[in-house]
């Protein structure tokens, strides 16, 4: 649990009373804002950054880990407060209800432009003809294979707190590959890099906005366009549409606005980019710098692009 009650956020609230503008007693509770922490890096540094804005604003934070699924529950029981990324392609069947009820509060879009889908090393189209098409994957499925899976293929795919959507594709379109969950974000990135040194056989459910792209090149597997809604758990072999792709929200617990009304709007405000995004991840994971690190830098270099979130907040 941490307090932070900055010269910065006093002197803003005293200059708007000086000139008459009325402001808001912030922060309007000593309660602690629980900031959910998902597993991987881009959303730790969303988190963080928002964090630290709410902190610059007099709020007292806490940073609470939570899974991409379990979360719902926490946000909608009041729980767990904040949440930076949901990414709307993967929440489950609570969360559409919680929204639906009021329990949960979408503020928004968070500015990300994201991508989801398989990945693999260019150099596998030479043992896997008819690549990028996903059809290819049925005829050459052993030149994915490993020793635990042969003769189906070997695809990695999100932790298992992620949810099941490669599974249920896979199932779905009967294709003969085994879903092997991944530990983490970072034990996937250390295998595709692995492989990739190696150019051993590997295809993996991934995503963008991630340093990983700028370090090294990887190819999509390609599907047919959906008629409508791309429905990952009923699709058919020859019409199969893939994957269906996110829009990364921002969401709250169903009573945040009530009672911190200066948070809630300035978090409303909070965009970040893909460029920020992508820069972050790079600094953290392949640089070895520290995650606060990268954020206060981040807060230190944007002030122009902050600031009026908490200006219009106050």
């Amino acid at each position: 649990m941490i307090r932070k009650t900055t010269a910065a956020a006093l002197l803003v609230a005293g200059s708007m009373a000086a000139s008459g503008v009325a402001t808001a007693a912030v922060p309007e509770s000593e309660d602690p804002i629980k900031v959910i922490l998902n597993d991987w890096t881009g959303q730790h540094f969303s988190t963080k950054v928002a964090g630290s804005l709410l902190q610059e604003m007099g709020y007292n934070i806490e940073y609470v880990s939570a899974g991409a699924l379990p979360q719902h529950a926490g946000i909608a029981q009041g729980n767990l407060h904040f949440q930076t990324e949901v990414w709307t392609n993967n929440v489950g069947d609570l969360y559409p209800n919680a929204v639906e009820a009021g329990d949960i509060v979408v503020l928004g879009q968070l500015g990300l432009e994201p991508k989801e889908g398989w990945i693999y090393p260019p150099y596998m189209e030479e043992k896997c003809p008819g690549l990028p098409s996903y059809q290819a994957l049925y005829e050459c499925t052993q030149a994915f294979a490993s020793a635990d899976t042969f003769p189906k293929g070997r695809l990695i795919t999100y932790p298992a707190d992620w949810g099941t959507r490669s599974r249920d594709v896979v199932a779905s379109i009967d294709m003969p590959f085994e879903a092997i969950p991944g530990g983490s974000e970072g034990a996937m990135v250390a295998e595709l890099k692995s492989a990739y040194a190696a150019e051993e056989p590997v295809i993996m459910m991934f995503w963008q906005p991630h340093s990983l792209f700028a370090e090294l090149d990887f190819n999509w597997v390609e599907w047919n366009e959906a008629d409508g809604e791309c429905v990952e758990e009923t699709q058919e072999k020859d019409t199969a549409c893939g994957f269906s792709q996110a829009s990364v929200d921002k969401v709250a617990w169903g009573g945040f606005e009530e009672k911190w009304p200066a948070a809630f709007k300035m978090l409303t405000s909070l965009q970040l980019s893909n460029d920020d995004e992508n820069q972050a991840i790079l600094e953290i994971d392949v640089n070895g710098r520290d995650l606060d690190e990268v954020v206060a830098e981040w807060i230190a270099n944007n002030k122009g692009t902050w600031q009026p979130w908490i200006d219009g907040a106050l």
